[in-house]
Order: C-alpha cells, then sequence, then structure tokens
C-alpha cells in the first residue's frame, strides 16, 4: 500500500463541510467590504520569496520546497501567498484603474518542517490584500472585517494583538539597542538566534524557545524607538479599532516572521491551540511593491491558517449547525414501477437545489430508511404501490417520526416549506 507523504493530508468527506462553510463566509464577509478573488500560481520563480520574505528567515533558508525545472530555472511551490499577490499586481498593472486594489485569496502553501497539531507541509491559508492606502483607518478597518468574520463564525476566546515595527528609518534605533542588550546574554541564546543575532536581531523575539523567550523578556521594548510620524499612525489605527467596537491588547514582543512587515503587525490567538495558537496574523508590508519592481504603493494585509481555524471551529458550538445535513431528503423507492416515477421526480428536486440521496439495491424499507438515518437525512420520501395507487408521496420526518401524504404534483413546494421549519 502507498502512504500519503508524511505532512500530505486527506481531508475527507464530512470534514469538507466545515471547510467549504469557513471559505463560503470569508467570501461573503469579505466581498461585503469591497475585496475581490484572485487565484494566483502553486509555482513561483524562487527569487520572489527570497526577495520578499527575506534570506534569513527561516522560510527561505530551510522551509522551501525548491527545484530547478528542466529549463535550470529555479521554482519554488510558494510558501505564503502575499509574494505572489504583489507579482500579480504588479504584472498585471491593477493599479493603472483604480489606485486602491482589495483582493483576496484561497488555497494550499507548502513549508518543509516538522508536522505538529494544526500544523502540516501542504497547508491552506486564506489571504486578505490591500493596496494603495497608507491611511491607518484601512489598517484598522482590514482587522475590523478579519474579526467580523471570525465572529461571523461563531468562535469564541480569539484575542486580536497588535504591534509597530515602526519603518525603515526608526526601526535602526532600535535593532542597535536591541542588539547591544543581547550581545551580553549572547551564551544563553537559542544556537538559531546566536547565528542570526548581527543579521537580524529582531528574529529573537519571535523564537519559542523558553530560553530565548526569558532573555528577550527585559530587552528594549520597540515601541520606546519608533518616530513621530510611526507613533502618530499606531494612535490612529489603536483609535479607529475603539471607535469600531474592536477590543485589542498591545504586544511589543510581536516582530512577526517575515522580513518585509512595518508598522502595523497584528496576530489573531486562541487559547485552545498550545503555544503555537495563532490563528491568522499579517501587517503592513510598505515597500514591497517596490522592492520587487513595481510602483512604490503601500499595502498591508493578513493570511489565516486554516487548518488551526478548523481546529478551533470544531471546539464551537456553530460547528455542528454549519455541518449538519438537514437539508438531505433521502427516497426510498419500492418496486419497479415507483422506480420508474422516482427517476425524473428526483431528477427534478435536485434541480431546484434540494439535495437527495437514494438506495440503488432493491432493499425493503426499513433498510432505506435505516440508510437514509446513517447518511443524516432529515426528510425520507416514501414512494411504493400505495402511494402510486393515490398519485402521492408520503413525507416521513426523521427527527420526530411523523408521517403526513401529499400528491406527487405538490412534493417540491412542500419539501421547501418543510426546509423552512413551516409546518
Amino acid at each position: 500500500m502507498i502512504n500519503s507523504i508524511r505532512g500530505f493530508n486527506d481531508i475527507l468527506p464530512g470534514e469538507t463541510g466545515i471547510w467549504q462553510h469557513i471559505e463560503g463566509e470569508a467570501c461573503r464577509v469579505f466581498e461585503v467590504y469591497g475585496f475581490s478573488e484572485i487565484r494566483i500560481p502553486i509555482v513561483e520563480k524562487t527569487g520572489l520569496f527570497s526577495r520578499s520574505i527575506g534570506e534569513t528567515t527561516d522560510i527561505v533558508e530551510k522551509e522551501m520546497y525548491t527545484f530547478s525545472d528542466r529549463h535550470g530555472e529555479s521554482i519554488t511551490m510558494r510558501p505564503e501567498g502575499t509574494a505572489s499577490v504583489v507579482r500579480a499586481y504588479i504584472e498585471h498593472k491593477l493599479y493603472a484603474g483604480d489606485p486602491v486594489a482589495k483582493l483576496y485569496y484561497l488555497g494550499p502553501m507548502f513549508r518543509y518542517e516538522r508536522p505538529q497539531k494544526g500544523r502540516f507541509r501542504q497547508f491552506y491559508q486564506i489571504g486578505a490584500e490591500v493596496f494603495g492606502v497608507d491611511d491607518p483607518r484601512i489598517d484598522a478597518e482590514l482587522l475590523e472585517m478579519l474579526m467580523s468574520f471570525f465572529e461571523r463564525l461563531g468562535l469564541e476566546g480569539v484575542k486580536l494583538e497588535i504591534n509597530s515595527l515602526g519603518c525603515r528609518e526608526c526601526r535602526p534605533q532600535h535593532k542597535e539597542s536591541l542588539l547591544n542588550f543581547l550581545r551580553e546574554k549572547r551564551e544563553g541564546l537559542c544556537e538559531d538566534c546566536r547565528r542570526r543575532l548581527e543579521i537580524n536581531p529582531l528574529r529573537t523575539l519571535d523564537c519559542k524557545s523558553r530560553a530565548c523567550i526569558e532573555i528577550t523578556s527585559g530587552a528594549p521594548s520597540i515601541l520606546d524607538s519608533i518616530c513621530e510620524t510611526c507613533k502618530n499612525h499606531f494612535e490612529k489605527v489603536k483609535e479607529s479599532l475603539m471607535l469600531a467596537g474592536v477590543n485589542f491588547h498591545l504586544n511589543p514582543r510581536m516582530v512577526r516572521g517575515l522580513d518585509y512587515y512595518i508598522r502595523t503587525t497584528f496576530e489573531i490567538t486562541s487559547a485552545g491551540l498550545g503555544s503555537q495558537n495563532a490563528v491568522a496574523a499579517g501587517g503592513r508590508y510598505d515597500g514591497l511593491a517596490r522592492d520587487l519592481g513595481g510602483p512604490d504603493v503601500p499595502g498591508i494585509g493578513f493570511a489565516i491558517g486554516m487548518e488551526r481555524l478548523v481546529m478551533v471551529f470544531k471546539e464551537g458550538r456553530a460547528a455542528k449547525q454549519a455541518c449538519a445535513k438537514s437539508g438531505l431528503v433521502f427516497m426510498a423507492v419500492l418496486g419497479d414501477r415507483a422506480e420508474k416515477e422516482a427517476v425524473p421526480l428526483i431528477k427534478a428536486l435536485r434541480l431546484k437545489g434540494i439535495k437527495v440521496e437514494r438506495d440503488y439495491g432493491a432493499k425493503g424499507i426499513k433498510a432505506q430508511i435505516k440508510r437514509a438515518d446513517k447518511l443524516g437525512a432529515k426528510f425520507v420520501l416514501i414512494l411504493g404501490d400505495d402511494e402510486l395507487s393515490s398519485n402521492s408521496i408520503t413525507v416521513k420526518n426523521m427527527e420526530n417520526g411523523e408521517q403526513e401524504k401529499k400528491p406527487i404534483s405538490m412534493i417540491e413546494e412542500r419539501l421547501e416549506a418543510l426546509m423552512k421549519g413551516k409546518t
């Protein structure tokens, strides 16, 4: 038997209903806020990610699936979505028509890392990006949209954490003060943090090693080093969030793992996921489009980890309701004559958008109703000789066991009423 590759998981029937529900809600919420869907390729030129994400990040250094194609060009299976969306924005000149672009995407990403709870080598993300607006109100609106999405899913215990990383002008000052602080404690840091200390000391604040967390707990805060422009920008973000009624917590340690972030950064966390508790994260990346050869336009965005979101969602009260097959109808057919009547009737119901299942063997009514119950059908339509003699069909409610007979010509109308809870 050939098994799946480690870290590449199947999403099985039953589970896919949850995924479809979450993706559908994301599309509905995002489009209300003026976003349009973009579909980006899975494979890109390697330089796109090394230039945008950063040469010293874990992703570029040791997590990307990179290989040479038949022409010897280095290509990479996308490890994240933002760089690809920026590339598409530049390549197709989406800035030419409207200076503001709001885009969202859904799909798989790939990183070679140790599989663990809610974390796989092929994983899925829902992301959104805004180009062309540097006003702090768009930062707050993006976060408002994200939290509204989680609220619509009925999630509990999620928390928004925000920080400012400053800009390219004021961040060097913080890096220098952080470096001076860490040099004296170098020997206590983990191997990765010692190696990156001189290259990008900010990354030490993102380390999950207990020793590094303890050492950096007394590190100088970046919020003490940001310039007046960045400070004013961040204050307006916080003010706008408060006006929108979005609760948030300041987290000065948050730096994110990608080099392109500046100013506003954020994470959405859930208490039920352990130490790796981020469900969504993102931030502002003004200058990234310019760095990739496009116009100098501001940008901000986020990505949601689907596997972790599914885990949190399944623990909530909304999951059962979202995934229940409450709309399923089962057609129980008895006899050859009923079979001939049932085929066009099933087709007509399906064309009306009613989900209908049936059994294809010559089974009795008890066996068919047992299968209907196993499938989670809410109603069973029984069509046999007794029903055909009166040109009717029996409707059995699987929740309370009640039965009624209705003319075949009225069954579509009756089912639609029952689906809406009308008696």
